[in-house]
């Protein structure tokens, strides 16, 4: 896992200038090794026996599709703001505008993917407000399923425990991390 982080480490960048600046996470997935240990990785942070990973896109659904692969279940892509939301095989959830980044998005997935009896875990690369994990989070309950946790590789949450808490986020680092 050092070796891991290290490499993390080194394929991430801060981009952008003074007013405007993201997180650049693309040469992780150029290095094979990253593309060997991170899912197996990940997969290790949450415990219980998964039947199905949700993933929000993009990178969520990336890197859930890998975590997925490797534990031998399949994978739920939940959608953002995307127009078959509005069908109603679809399950639609709204984040809260003033806490995610981009002034709210509807996330979905289709309504028959996610079944009562499942246990879910939800992946994704980065968290940083947790609105889109909640909203998740939101619709695995209401189906029924069973939510084990959120498995991530970078935390960005702060001092948000409640949120933490309430989505059983486990990272493989924390943003200062990365600094």
């Amino acid at each position: 896992m050092p070796d891991l982080r290290a490499r993390l480490r080194v394929g991430f960048h801060w981009r952008g200038g003074p007013d405007v600046a993201f997180a650049d996470i693309t040469e992780w997935w150029r290095d094979p090794a990253v593309l060997r240990e991170l899912p197996p990785a990940v997969a290790a942070l949450v415990p219980g026996e998964p039947t199905v990973v949700l993933g929000p896109a993009s990178r969520g659904t990336l890197l859930g599709a890998l975590v997925a692969a490797h534990l031998g279940v399949g994978l739920v892509e939940v959608r953002k703001n995307d127009r078959v939301a509005l069908h109603s095989s679809f399950y639609a959830h709204r984040t809260l505008p003033e806490v995610y980044h981009e002034g709210g998005a509807v996330l979905s997935f289709r309504r028959a993917l996610v079944r009562p009896a499942d246990r879910v875990l939800c992946v994704d690369d980065w968290i940083e407000s947790g609105a889109q994990a909640l909203a998740i989070h939101d619709m695995v309950t209401e189906i029924g399923a069973t939510w084990l946790g959120l498995a991530c590789v970078v935390d960005d949450l702060g001092d948000r425990a409640d949120v933490r808490s309430l989505l059983g986020l486990r990272a493989l680092m924390t943003a200062t991390d990365l600094y």
